[in-house]
């Protein structure tokens, strides 16, 4: 079965590579996933959902389809859960794919996010209408969506400077804890 979820955060442009990132499942989010007559049915992903998920071979692609503009496999495409939901980051400088579709998100034709995925494990509540996905049993790709089928999603690109000020302030955070480490080891020492 696949459903989409998609939230896209912020898109990184960085001097050697065209990264994005984004929030392609968010968690706990209800979402209407379908109206027939008059009659809203919703889905919510489990906070727990992706704990077992097997994600070792997950593609990033538009509308779920094509080829992959970054993969798990090779490295260019990372995954990681969040108290939100699931974190992507993609560098998408790899291939012809990537580079058009980094193109087309920094000019807006791109701002939604889906996945798909098989479920291990999910109930539905009748009176709500509401179906719960607990466990996902493997997830195949995140895409950049035309049409999303969550609302609360969102994807944008970040600019070159805001980019290169997160990564001074990361090295600078970086060296003040090495700064710190090595005046703990030379307190320890007696130096």
């Amino acid at each position: 079965m696949i459903t989409k979820d998609r939230e896209y955060r912020s898109f990184e442009f960085q001097t050697e590579e065209m990264r994005v990132e984004g929030l392609p499942v968010v968690f706990e989010q209800p979402t209407v996933m379908a109206e027939i007559d008059g009659m809203k049915f919703y889905e919510i992903i489990d906070r727990s959902a992706f704990d077992e998920t097997q994600m070792s071979d997950v593609v990033l692609n538009v509308d779920h389809g094509g080829k992959p503009a970054a993969k798990t496999k090779n490295g260019t495409l990372e995954l990681r859960k969040t108290d939100s939901g699931l974190f992507m980051s993609a560098d998408l400088s790899k291939n012809a794919t990537g580079r058009e579709l980094y193109e087309d998100i920094q000019n807006g034709f791109f701002d939604k996010m889906s996945f798909a995925f098989t479920v291990q494990k999910d109930s539905y509540d009748k009176a709500s209408r509401t179906r719960r996905v607990e466990k996902i049993d493997r997830l195949y790709d995140v895409s950049a969506v035309t049409f999303p089928a969550y609302s609360q999603t969102s994807i944008s690109a970040r600019s070159f400077f805001e980019a290169e000020a997160e990564r001074e302030m990361k090295e600078r955070a970086e060296a003040q804890h090495r700064e710190e480490l090595l005046s703990e080891l030379k307190r320890k020492v007696g130096v």
